[in-house]
């Protein structure tokens, strides 16, 4: 199991996105476990213990975030953890409805990694 301090799970059907992103986040020093659809990030969550972040893609085929928004702040068990929506919406409205959904952050495509880090340093992410 992983323990540490600094892990964060991406989940997105993009493995471009998932590589681009890991590979950011592994250079500045994070832990990264990715999984390709909301169905699998959220049994992910259920066995592994230690994640600390989500960052959930919006727009996915079968369940999308929002669906899985839903089961993730829910469930006892994974409603403490953050949920960071990332998606390529950008359209007024969207930011609202990602955080009425109830995401703790919202993350416009291309992620802005400066902004992405200042968001994990708020939820007391560290490398």
């Amino acid at each position: 199991m992983n323990e540490k301090e600094n892990t964060i799970l991406l989940i997105d059907d993009d493995s471009r996105n998932i590589f681009a992103l890991s590979a950011v986040l592994r250079a500045k020093g994070f832990d990264v476990l990715s999984a390709p659809s909301a169905q699998e990030g959220i049994a992910l969550l259920q066995k592994q213990k230690g994640i600390k972040v989500v960052l959930l893609d919006m727009m996915m085929p079968g369940m999308d975030g929002y669906q899985a928004l839903s089961i993730l702040k829910t469930e006892p068990d994974l409603a403490e953890i953050p949920v960071f929506a990332v998606t390529a919406q950008a359209m007024v409205g969207d930011r609202e409805r990602c955080l009425e959904a109830g995401a703790d952050e919202y993350i416009s495509k291309p992620v802005d990694v400066d902004v992405l880090l200042s968001l994990l340093k708020a939820h007391k992410v560290e490398s």
